[in-house]
């Protein structure tokens, strides 16, 4: 393609709300501006009324917010009509639809004007899908492009759609954010911890919707776990609906005093978290990848996914970490036992520089760049 690009993202949002769907749209913009720099780039946000400081786009990238409306019957609407308007005035080159919601008038507008769309699926938003409409807009897409092997293996089997038409373009992360380091002082002070008491961590929304995220699980464990490390100590890092409900688990399992709810977490304080652990453990079974597994193993630490979910793809198939079955207590707590004591046979969890320069190696932002140039190779000058 001779021509200059002209790329249309849709989003459901970056700016007011911060989740994995939503850092994997930052980053993919922030890569489009980089694999494709002379694109004619147009954002579309249906959720954000605004940018936020500590998100910044090139100048190049145009940005339309819908968010305005959320709380009115014509967000959705005018969302439609502001990407369907803007498809027929500057007729893009591609679509990439940023959430497989968005799929059905995509498919709409192929039929209308010929675009081509792309649609990114995460994890459960794309998994066991009936809705008919849905179903027509991904299979409808050029591209169904998937963050992880998970996803797009589940795909294949329920939706009946050839592996070559999912193509990967898995999570990245900012490896210049999470780095290294000793156990920050502040935090040891901050929650009364001592440097060499053993932590487990976990980072997640505390919502309702998100009980598959396996913290039930590891609080279960806590006793059994406490009998051999009496110190021991759990972080759980999040806020959400959830949280009096875990709570009473707390008190129903007598183990108040090994469990610390550090609340809400700013961006500049997470990964002197990650660096506060001993161990990082989420054993999920709802997961479509997890970015935070690897933001905890770009901190060299040892890490613990669910083996029925997306964690596969971040683990690398348990190379970089261990998979545990999220359903099995006594699994979960024996793993975190080992690892703590020094036991498990995997040794690269020991080996904290080793663990962040592999998943930089597979995961990093270059990486993350040249897996996008492949699908774009359509849309560039080479």
């Amino acid at each position: 393609m001779t021509k200059t690009p002209k790329i249309h993202v849709w989003l459901p949002d970056i700016f007011q709300f911060k989740g994995g769907i939503q850092v994997y749209s930052a980053f993919l913009i922030q890569a489009l501006e980089q694999v494709l720099p002379n694109s004619d780039r147009h954002v579309f946000l249906k959720n954000d009324a605004h940018e936020t400081k500590d998100i910044r786009f090139d100048k190049q990238t145009k940005i339309s917010f819908a968010g305005r409306w959320k709380a009115t019957f014509w967000h959705t609407p005018i969302f439609a009509a502001q990407v369907l308007l803007s498809a027929i005035k500057e007729s893009p080159d591609l679509i990439i639809c940023g959430h497989i919601n968005f799929s059905p008038l995509a498919a709409k507008i192929f039929e209308l004007l010929r675009i081509p769309y792309w649609v990114i699926v995460y994890g459960i938003d794309a998994w066991n899908l009936e809705d008919p409409s849905k179903i027509y807009g991904l299979k409808s897409a050029q591209k169904i492009v998937s963050i992880g092997g998970y996803t797009r293996d589940r795909i294949v089997a329920e939706q009946n759609i050839s592996h070559e038409l999912i193509p990967l373009l898995p999570v990245t992360f900012d490896a210049r954010q999470f780095t290294v380091k000793p156990k920050p002082q502040y935090l040891l002070d901050r929650h009364q911890l001592q440097p060499d008491q053993p932590i487990i961590l976990t980072v997640t929304r505390l919502a309702s919707g998100d009980r598959y995220k396996g913290y039930d699980q590891i609080i279960q464990a806590l006793p059994a776990i406490r009998l051999q490390i009496p110190n021991i100590r759990y972080l759980l890092v999040g806020k959400g609906n959830d949280r009096d409900r875990i709570e009473a688990i707390v008190d129903d399992m007598d183990v108040r005093d090994c469990v610390t709810f550090a609340g809400f977490v700013p961006d500049d304080e997470l990964a002197d978290y990650y660096n506060l652990c001993d161990v990082f453990v989420m054993p999920s079974k709802g997961e479509g990848f997890g970015i935070v597994y690897l933001e905890a193993l770009a901190c060299g630490k040892p890490t613990i996914g669910g083996n029925q979910d997306g964690a596969i793809d971040a683990l690398c198939n348990g190379e970089l970490g261990v998979l545990v079955n999220p359903d099995s207590i006594d699994e979960i707590g024996e793993t975190i036992v080992q690892i703590l004591m020094n036991q498990h046979s995997l040794s690269i969890l020991y080996k904290p520089d080793l663990l962040r320069q592999k998943v930089i190696e597979k995961y990093g932002f270059e990486q993350f760049k040249q897996n996008l140039s492949y699908l774009l190779a359509d849309y560039t000058d080479s």
